[in-house]
């Protein structure tokens, strides 16, 4: 059964092996099939759940790349949505930001 609130897909993060490996693929699949998500319960099977700063960085960077609106994209959370735009071809770099390194 599909899980939709409002027509976006809604993926549990805290299947399977409950780390962000689920929510760095929801987010590709996300931006490649142009579909909206709301990912919940991020990390939630690890001893610190919630976003970390290389799964912020991630976001960042499908955000830059697709124009999306997001929201949830904090250190800790564990709900973040996504809503992809046009995918934007080019060259990208990122880095992780080192104020949310510290914590």
């Amino acid at each position: 059964m599909k899980n939709t609130i409002n027509g976006m897909v809604v993926i549990d993060g805290s299947q399977g092996e409950g780390g962000g490996q689920i929510f760095r693929t929801t987010l590709s699949l996300a931006m490649c099939l142009g579909k909206s998500v709301k990912i919940i319960n991020i990390r939630a099977g690890r001893k610190k759940p919630g976003l970390l700063r290389q799964h912020l960085t991630c976001l960042k960077a499908a955000k830059e790349v697709c124009n999306a609106t997001v929201t949830g994209d904090e250190l800790g959370g564990t709900s973040v949505t996504f809503q992809p735009g046009i995918v934007k071809s080019g060259e990208y770099q990122f880095r992780l930001d080192r104020r949310e390194a510290q914590h």
